[in-house]
C-alpha cells in the first residue's frame, strides 16, 4: 500500500515537472508574438494602435495580453527593450560568425535596420523612459559591441577612419523613419536600398572627405 501510494505520488510530481517547463514555453511563445504584434501594429499605426487587435494578431486572447502586460506603457516598454536586445544580438552573431570584418559591419546594419528602430522611436518617445535601467542597459550594449564592429573593421583597413558610432547610429535612425507624410509601408521598400547606399559610404579607402568631424556618442547626448 505504502509503495503504490508512494509511486502515485511520484507519478504526479513527474507529471507536475513536466508540465511546468511546457507551461512556460507556451508563456515565453505567447509573449513573443505579443511583442512582435505590437511592434508591426505600433509601427503602421502608432502608440494607440488598438490592443485587442494587437492581440487577435498575435493569435492570443486579451487575457492573455494583459497577463503579460497590465497596460500600454508596459507593453512600450517590452516592445522597446526586446528590440533593443535583438539589435544587441544581431551585433553579437555578426561579430561571432562573420571573419570579413566589414560584411560583419553590413549584417549588423541591415539587421538593426530590419528592427525599425527609427519608425519606433519618434512614436514611442512619450510612453517609455531612456533613463529607465533596463532601457540604458540594453542601449550600451548595443554602442559597444557597435563600436567593436566599426574598430574591427578601421582596424583591418575596411572602414573609414573618420566615422564613430554615432554616425552609424544617426544614419540607421534617419533611415528608417518614414518622410513626414509618407506611411511606414511604402517607405519600407526603399530602406534596403538607402542602407545599401550608406554602406557603400563606410568603405574604405574614402572617396571624398566628410565635412565636421566624427558623430561621437558623447556628442550626441549633449544636444538632448
Amino acid at each position: 500500500m505504502g509503495s503504490a501510494t508512494t509511486a502515485t505520488k511520484r507519478g504526479t510530481a513527474d507529471t507536475a515537472d513536466c508540465a511546468a517547463p511546457k507551461g512556460r514555453a507556451d508563456a515565453a511563445r505567447n509573449r513573443e508574438r505579443i511583442l512582435n504584434a505590437a511592434r508591426e501594429s505600433f509601427v503602421i499605426h502608432g502608440a494607440d494602435a488598438s490592443l485587442d487587435e494587437i492581440a487577435r494578431t498575435a493569435g492570443v486572447g486579451n487575457a492573455t495580453l494583459y497577463r503579460h502586460f497590465p497596460d500600454r506603457d508596459s507593453l512600450v516598454h517590452g516592445v522597446m527593450h526586446a528590440v533593443t536586445e535583438r539589435i544587441a544580438e544581431r551585433a553579437e552573431q555578426a561579430l561571432a560568425e562573420e571573419d570579413n570584418s566589414f560584411e560583419a559591419l553590413r549584417r549588423f546594419v541591415f539587421g538593426a535596420a530590419a528592427e525599425r528602430i527609427g519608425a519606433l522611436c519618434p512614436i514611442l518617445s512619450g510612453r517609455f523612459d531612456p533613463m529607465e535601467p533596463q532601457c540604458m542597459a540594453a542601449r550600451t550594449r548595443v554602442e559597444e559591441l557597435t563600436h567593436e564592429l566599426i574598430r574591427r573593421g578601421q582596424q583591418a583597413g575596411e572602414v573609414r577612419s573618420d566615422i564613430d558610432v554615432g554616425d552609424v547610429m544617426v544614419a540607421l535612425s534617419q533611415l528608417t523613419r518614414p518622410l513626414p507624410g509618407v506611411g511606414c509601408q511604402r517607405i519600407e521598400r526603399f530602406v534596403e536600398r538607402h542602407v545599401q547606399l550608406f554602406l557603400d559610404g563606410l568603405r574604405a579607402p574614402a572617396k571624398s572627405q566628410l565635412p565636421g568631424h566624427a558623430a561621437t556618442l558623447e556628442e550626441l547626448r549633449q544636444d538632448n
